[in-house]
């Protein structure tokens, strides 16, 4: 008998996930491979990183989610190589025999936080792209209070309680706007010395106006609402160095803040690169109109890898809804083929755009929907209701629902947890001599993490547990 066609996803992300479930009832066999275990609801990423949520209400384990679906498997494995001549995949750990052949293959390995070329300030500014991230910015935010709480010098506890957020698109207002409600609500009634009121929280962009992809008007609004919650906004500033006393701007100006976070840029997964095929400034892969490969019909690309132009000669937005539409149009294209000798001309896809919202805090954000225009309570409402409904599961949506509920009336954060063993604020595995670096803030050189484990517990006296 012949053997039904396969497919192979590769990310468990909105595009590839979405995928894999509208091709439940295709006459195909699907492999899903994912370096990570579970889909991450990425727009609330940042709830967690602002202890508002915890990890497990915003993420679904991918075996879960496909447990009904008998056509499909996962693989939790990284893609090394694709090759696309041979219709291979390569994964590691991979099979012992042979690597994996596909009859399809649908590339959504998203992105990741792109520091255009200086790599070296990654300890100092955390991105926000995995829950791994999330809960070492949590982190940073709560040992500084916790650092500030029992720091004398009026000067060291003002750097402690400054909070540098760069990147003025939506996910660096809404860390700002976060991070302002947590020190200013949550936190200020369970702190003595380190008062609300000595939180500072800049957001810096450099471009003309936060939020770009927005009209101006809701741009303007934005500004207005963060410097309500006591977000300073400075736009047009560019940043030229950040190391372990803040952050530099290419004015020679010095940001002394000991909790920086990095939400300006992104790029695209390396592994869109190594195909050898054309790609744009953010490395995604130029596709054609049925977001195939050219000369390649049986290999998509979806999501943020993909760069896909509308008829307009404008780039699709790397936003969730692009990436879900995406596997939807290519799981139709891949059911209508799979199976017929002769199949017709592919369509076209197209992008239907259903607006856009960012949130910047309690009864606080913005949405934008063709010529209608929100702001404030109303638009805030929306934010909850469009978030909550593209929740996978009943569990994430009740929890998620509740803990929101119960954090808009008593003014609490219940995620509010300190983890990994460490106690002190900015960078992790901070050594003295570090620490002390010139205010000159020097490109800092690639750090060691071993080696800096061997240093510091070297230079303790306390007693460490075994194995």
């Amino acid at each position: 008998m012949k053997q039904r066609p396969h497919v192979v996803i590769v990310g468990g992300g909105f595009g590839g996930l979405t995928c894999a479930r509208a091709l439940a009832r295709a006459n195909v066999d699907i492999t899903l491979i994912d370096r990570q275990n579970h889909h991450l609801f990425q727009p609330l990423l940042y709830q967690v990183a602002m202890a508002g949520l915890a990890p497990t209400e915003i993420a679904a384990p991918i075996r879960s989610v496909l447990r009904k679906q008998r056509n499909a498997r996962v693989l939790l494995a990284e893609v090394t190589h694709v090759d696309l001549e041979a219709k291979q995949v390569f994964i590691d750990p991979g099979p012992a025999e042979e690597p994996l052949a596909y009859d399809y293959l649908v590339l959504a390995p998203g992105a990741r936080t792109h520091y255009f070329g200086h790599d070296e300030w990654a300890p100092y500014a955390p991105g926000l792209k995995s829950i791994d991230d999330a809960v070492e910015i949590r982190r940073r935010v709560l040992l500084a209070f916790e650092a500030a709480e029992r720091e004398p010098d009026p000067e060291k506890r003002a750097q402690l309680l400054s909070f540098v957020v760069i990147g003025g698109g939506p996910t660096g207002v809404e860390l700002a706007g976060a991070v302002a409600e947590l020190s200013r609500f949550a936190l200020g009634r369970d702190f003595r010395l380190a008062h609300p009121s000595e939180a500072r929280v800049l957001l810096i962009e450099g471009g003309p106006r936060l939020l770009p992809a927005f009209a101006p008007e809701l741009s303007e609004k934005t500004v207005l609402q963060l410097a309500e919650l006591g977000v300073h906004v400075r736009t047009g500033t560019f940043v030229d160095g950040i190391g372990p006393q803040g952050v530099r701007l290419r004015t020679g100006e010095l940001l002394r803040a000991d909790t920086v976070v990095w939400a300006a840029g992104v790029a695209c997964s390396p592994l869109i690169a190594a195909l050898g095929v054309q790609v744009d400034r953010q490395g995604r892969a130029q596709v054609q109109q049925d977001c195939s490969l050219p000369g390649h019909p049986e290999t998509f690309v979806i999501g943020d890898a993909a760069c896909f132009v509308d008829e307009q000669g404008n780039p699709l937005p790397g936003v969730s809804p692009t990436a879900m539409q995406m596997g939807r149009f290519v799981a139709q294209l891949i059911q209508s083929e799979a199976g017929n000798p002769k199949p017709g001309p592919r369509p076209r896809f197209r992008y239907v755009d259903k607006g856009s919202m960012a949130t910047i805090g309690r009864s606080r954000a913005i949405a934008q929907v063709k010529q209608l225009r929100l702001s404030g309570l109303l638009a805030w409402l929306a934010w909850l209701a469009v978030h909550i409904w593209y929740l996978i599961g009943f569990r994430n949506r009740f929890l998620v629902m509740f803990d929101w509920a119960w954090s808009y009336i008593t003014y609490r954060r219940g995620a509010r947890l300190i983890t990994g063993g460490r106690m002190h604020p900015g960078a992790p595995l901070a050594l003295p001599e570090v620490a002390a670096a010139s205010s000159a803030l020097e490109p800092a050189r690639p750090v060691n993490p071993g080696a800096l484990v061997r240093r510091a517990r070297a230079s303790t006296t306390e007693p460490r547990s075994q194995g």
